[in-house]
Order: structure tokens, then C-alpha cells, then sequence
């Protein structure tokens, strides 16, 4: 039967066993140490992505600097390409040279700073747009001026061609004209007919007296009709050439003789130049004298008669020597 007291008991009782806490520090260590490693491997992996955040950042801003550079250097090439190809807007350019000139250098100042703010890249792109605009003006004038260039071109090929063509017609018309007054010329020529030599002699009562002995002659009568159906009215000289028994042309410089140009036979003398009267369309007779300043000799005499460089006519007569009565 067991029995209670509140009286300890004489017999020694178990102690608990004695907390071992060694492993806690560890494990304690251990979970701070993986704790400070994941707050570093945390803490770098947020650096890493605001630096890829930055950096992409950097790279936006690069490309938008380097597009805004490409699209001003795109118009610059624009600009140079059309002043340098175009004398005449070349000269409109330089009027505006003072309008593009302050553009540019806007353009130049903005996109020379290293980082741009989006109010400063806003300006930059407004003033490229207002440089591509000029330059779309400028572009429009140069295919105006082509064009116009091109149907000046055409007026001038077409002009070209119409006075060659002028410039052929006319040497045509002109040797047809020239072939035309060549043979007017020719045929203007009068004709000469009734060709008559008769030997006189002049007598101291101042009456003629015909004769064929040839001391007793001191002048002969030539006489000939000349017409032509297209020959012009007017004054016309007629050249007429005597030559005498011994085959030389009988010429005395100080009664007129002198030399003319033939048609088929070069220069030529003649003996006397006669003025003639002619009426178109009307026959017309011509009569001169011939007298010479010494005797004429026995023999045949051959006139003849030239106008516009050919020969017309032709005649002889015989001067003889005379009996013992002559």
C-alpha cells in the first residue's frame, strides 16, 4: 500500500540532460551565412539588371542621337547633291544660304552634346523636318527645271532640225535660183541676123561712095539686127571684132578697142564696143562705122559680133585690089 508524504525522500533523484547547443550556432551560422549569400546574390542580380536597364537605356539614346545624325547627314547630302548638280539652284540655294545655313548649325549644336534631353531631341528632329522640307522644295524645283530643260532640249533639237532643213531647203532654192539665172542669162542673149559689111569711101563732100578697092576704102559700114523674146528693155553692150587679112584682130586702144571676157574662149579682143538700145520683145537694128587710123589692106576681113560673152554672129568681106581706073 503506498503511502504519500510531502517529506523528500531520502533517495536521490535524476537530473535532465544537459541542452547541447552547439549545433543551434551552427545551424544558426549556416542560416545567416545562406541568408547573406542570397541578400548578395539578390543585391547583384538587381545591380545586373539596372545596369542591363541603363545600359539599354544608353544604347536608346545612342540610337536615337545616331538615327537624328543619319537623317541630317541624309539631308545634307540631299542639299549638296542638288547644288552640285544645278548651277541655276545653285543660285537659288545661295539665296536661302542664310536660312539653311542657321539650320544647319542648330542641328549641329544640338547633336554635338554627348546626351540630349527629350526636349532638345524633340527640337532636333523638328529642325531636320523643316531641313528635309527645303530641301523636297528644292527637289521639286530641280525635276521643274528638268523638265523644262528637257523640253527646252526638244525645242532646241526641233528647232535644229527645222533650220537644217531651212538651211537645206535654201541652199536647194538657191542653186535652183542661181540654175535658174544662169540659164536666164543665157538665154537673154540676143541673137544677131542680116549681118552686112560694106566698105565706103568718104569723099571730101562728105557723100559715101561704095567700093571694094581696098586703097579707095576708108571705112566700113557694119550693120546687123538683134532681137530676143525674154531679154530685158534697156541699155546693152555689143562687142564687135574685126579681123584683118593677115589673121591678126584689128584693135587701136586710142579709138575705144580694148579686151573682153568670152564665155567659151577666154579674154579676147574686139575692135569696138557698141551701145545698144534694146526693147523686149522688138527687133532692133544696129549700125556703126569703123574707121581706123591707117589704110586697110586687100583681103578678107572677118567681122564678128559678140553679146553676153558668146559669139552671135558672124560675117566677111573682101577688099580688093583694084583695077586702072579704081
Amino acid at each position: 500500500m503506498s503511502t504519500t508524504t510531502n517529506y523528500p525522500s531520502a533517495s536521490p533523484q535524476s537530473q535532465p540532460p544537459k541542452k547541447d547547443y552547439k549545433n543551434l550556432v551552427i545551424g544558426l551560422l549556416a542560416a545567416g551565412f545562406l541568408g547573406t549569400w542570397g541578400y548578395l546574390l539578390w543585391n547583384n542580380n538587381k545591380q545586373e539588371q539596372v545596369q542591363t536597364q541603363q545600359q539599354a537605356q544608353i544604347s536608346k539614346v545612342s540610337d536615337e542621337k545616331g538615327q537624328l545624325q543619319k537623317n541630317f547627314d541624309d539631308a545634307l547630302v540631299r542639299l549638296d547633291s542638288l547644288t552640285g548638280t544645278n548651277n541655276k539652284l545653285s543660285s537659288t540655294v545661295n539665296e536661302r544660304d542664310g536660312q539653311v545655313a542657321k539650320l544647319k548649325g542648330q542641328i549641329r549644336g544640338l547633336l554635338s552634346k554627348n546626351h540630349l534631353t527629350e526636349a532638345e531631341k524633340k527640337k532636333a528632329e523638328d529642325l531636320i523636318k523643316e531641313l528635309n522640307d527645303k530641301v523636297s522644295n528644292l527637289e521639286q524645283q530641280v525635276a521643274q527645271l528638268t523638265q523644262d530643260n528637257q523640253q527646252l532640249n526638244a525645242d532646241k533639237t526641233a528647232l535644229t532640225a527645222d533650220k537644217e532643213k531651212l538651211t537645206t531647203d535654201l541652199t536647194s532654192t538657191t542653186a535652183a535660183k542661181q540654175d535658174l539665172e544662169k540659164k536666164v542669162d543665157v538665154a537673154s542673149t540676143l541673137n544677131a541676123s542680116n549681118i552686112s559689111v560694106t566698105p565706103m569711101h568718104e569723099r571730101k563732100d562728105g557723100k559715101d561712095k561704095e567700093t571694094t578697092t581696098a586703097r579707095r576704102v576708108n571705112k566700113l559700114i557694119i550693120g546687123f539686127d538683134v532681137a530676143n523674146r525674154i531679154a530685158q528693155t534697156g541699155q546693152t553692150d555689143v562687142y564687135v571684132c574685126i579681123t584683118g587679112p593677115d589673121g591678126k584682130p584689128i584693135s587701136v586702144p586710142a579709138l575705144g578697142s580694148g579686151t573682153f571676157s568670152t564665155r567659151d574662149e577666154g579674154d579676147k579682143v574686139f575692135t569696138a564696143k557698141v551701145p545698144v538700145d534694146f526693147e523686149a520683145g522688138k527687133m532692133k537694128s544696129v549700125q556703126f562705122a569703123w574707121k581706123q587710123n591707117s589704110e586697110f589692106s586687100r583681103g578678107n576681113y572677118k567681122i564678128e559680133i559678140y553679146h553676153n560673152g558668146f559669139k552671135i554672129g558672124e560675117g566677111t568681106r573682101e577688099l580688093k585690089k583694084g583695077g586702072i581706073f579704081g
